[in-house]
């Protein structure tokens, strides 16, 4: 028996039901009459990328990471939001590993040989290698990084340009990470598009 995360949640824009917008509303304004009640829609498909998709897995969240590269507009559930911080975490480390075995093996032959000061070839091209590799990461998910990050928020209800209180010195880390924790909330629907 599978469990299906996005069940709970009723996608399907013909049937109005908790979450959806009530048809009978002027404007098709309301939520069920009540507000933004009820639980927040959700991507019945995780190849629907106009709604978050709760309950993603490792693979669905990094496939949608890159989908949405540059869309700062919609929500992003907490799975797909770290998943993706997993995924850029573990691409990092990669290159840390080569960084870290060329600097030890620059520091094994500076130790060796007090009088040779430069290091050896293999160091210097595992360290090169690494630095490359580290910017081309750091390229390749910036903009998508802040991107689910943007929707994320959404998700929590909150403006996107939260983001950057993660700009303020020694604490603005903490803050986003106590944002990005918070659950997924009906009235963040006003940002999807």
């Amino acid at each position: 028996m599978s469990y299906d995360a996005n069940a709970a949640y009723n996608s399907d824009p013909d049937v109005p039901g908790p979450g959806m917008p009530d048809p009978g509303m002027p404007g098709g304004h309301g939520y069920d009459g009540l507000g933004y009640g009820g639980a927040p829609r959700g991507a019945a498909s995780p190849d629907d990328l106009s709604l978050p998709l709760y309950g993603a897995t490792f693979g669905q969240a990094v496939k949608r990471f890159f989908k949405n590269y540059a869309k700062f507009s919609g929500r992003a559930s907490r799975s797909e939001y770290w998943f993706a911080y997993l995924f850029t975490v573990l691409v990092g480390i990669i290159p840390m590993i080569l960084g870290f075995a060329g600097s030890a093996i620059a520091g094994i032959s500076a130790s060796g040989d007090s009088y040779n000061a430069t290091p050896p070839a293999g160091a210097t091209a595992l360290m090169a290698t690494a630095g490359i590799l580290m910017l081309v990461a750091f390229l390749a998910t910036i903009v998508p990084s802040i991107a689910v990050s943007w929707r994320r928020l959404h998700d929590a209800n909150l403006a996107g340009p939260f983001y950057f209180l993660s700009l303020i010195p020694f604490v603005g880390g903490i803050i986003l990470i106590v944002l990005m924790v918070m659950e997924s909330k009906p009235e963040g629907q006003r940002f999807d598009r």
